[in-house]
């Protein structure tokens, strides 16, 4: 608990002196386009939360030889991530950067996704063979990309990687994982800190601090390597489909972009107004509502797909409620586009 607190505390005063640094480096994110933001804010966010991480990871977790490749891959990240808040790099150069993170996460983290549990409807687990590292590429990307999309408004990404890194600290605490539940429980004070800055609700002239794409990298980075980690192997922690629960709203949100945009013939790189978020603000909920109900269905599908698993409900049926779930989230939100578009 010393700990914890100490690593919030040395966060926020961080993020507190960090806000004139940026602002007078032009690290900021400015108004345009479907941006709700009414001013210039500083994108300082995730090199902080970056910072912190790694001062207090080299500082309470050892032996940190075994963290080489983990620090490398969210070292990576976090320059990219600060080169294209500054500058907007291309999307082939971050795309590459992140398939090369990915390559790095599976030679030599060995974070590799072999199959994804019994979801069929045998008793077998469904094994990737030789598809394995090219799914596990696929899936590392669409993690980084996905906490990148729905970072739309204030406290939303944050706040969604809070739920999924306390939901990966409880399952790490009940395996016995002494070093995963660590590294997780000192990311929580990390981000709690974060969104005091960033949490519409605590700052009434809206955010101070944005986390910027290298805050969402980084922290996609983090959460997909515990997904799958924890999730692989004869000794996991948790089943393939308890990944799928916790981490709900930010694929319900990149799958829906990604199927809807290839329905309307749109580039799936180009950001608009027709995600969730978006779309329930447009429906006249305030920026609050929104989070509440948000971040409130994140919790109860977090909490959904832990109670299964610790009671032992079938993987198969765990997995075909999930996906019968975002069935129905899907149509739910063909209704709600069709419903703002009148308006």
């Amino acid at each position: 608990m010393i700990n914890f607190i100490i690593v919030f505390i040395i966060t926020l005063i961080i993020l507190h002196q960090s806000i004139p640094l940026a602002l007078s480096i032009k690290l900021v994110d400015y108004p345009y386009d479907y941006k709700l933001h009414k001013k210039p804010t500083p994108m300082i966010g995730g090199i902080v939360m970056y910072c912190s991480f790694m001062l207090v990871l080299l500082s309470f977790i050892q032996p940190i030889s075994e963290l080489l490749i983990f620090i490398s891959g969210a070292t990576i990240l976090i320059i990219v991530g600060v080169l294209d808040d500054f500058h907007k790099l291309s999307i082939s150069i971050r795309f590459l950067t992140q398939i090369l993170v990915a390559v790095l996460m599976i030679i030599g983290g060995d974070i590799v996704i072999n199959d994804f549990g019994s979801i069929g409807f045998s008793l077998n687990n469904v094994q990737l063979g030789l598809f394995a590292e090219s799914v596990t590429i696929l899936a590392i990307i669409a993690a980084f990309n996905s906490v990148n999309m729905i970072d739309g408004i204030d406290g939303l990404a944050g706040g969604l990687i809070l739920i999924t890194v306390s939901a990966l600290a409880f399952i790490s605490w009940q395996a016995g994982l002494d070093q995963s539940f660590n590294i997780l429980l000192l990311l929580i004070p990390i981000l709690l800190a974060f969104l005091i800055f960033n949490l519409p609700c605590l700052n009434k002239s809206g955010a101070q601090i944005f986390m910027g794409d290298a805050g969402s990298m980084f922290l996609g980075f983090i959460v997909v390597w515990f997904l799958i980690d924890l999730s692989q192997g004869e000794q996991r922690s948790m089943s393939p489909v308890t990944t799928l629960w916790i981490f709900a709203i930010p694929l319900f949100d990149i799958a829906t972009m990604i199927i809807y945009r290839f329905v309307k013939k749109c580039s799936p790189f180009v950001g608009d107004r027709k995600h969730i978020h978006y779309i329930l603000l447009d429906l006249g909920l305030t920026v609050n509502q929104t989070l509440l109900v948000l971040l409130g269905s994140a919790i109860v599908l977090a909490g959904f797909g832990l109670v299964g698993f610790y009671l032992g409900v079938s993987e198969t049926i765990m997995f075909w409620t999930f996906m019968s779930l975002f069935g129905l989230y899907f149509i739910f939100y063909l209704k709600l586009v069709a419903i703002s578009s009148k308006q």
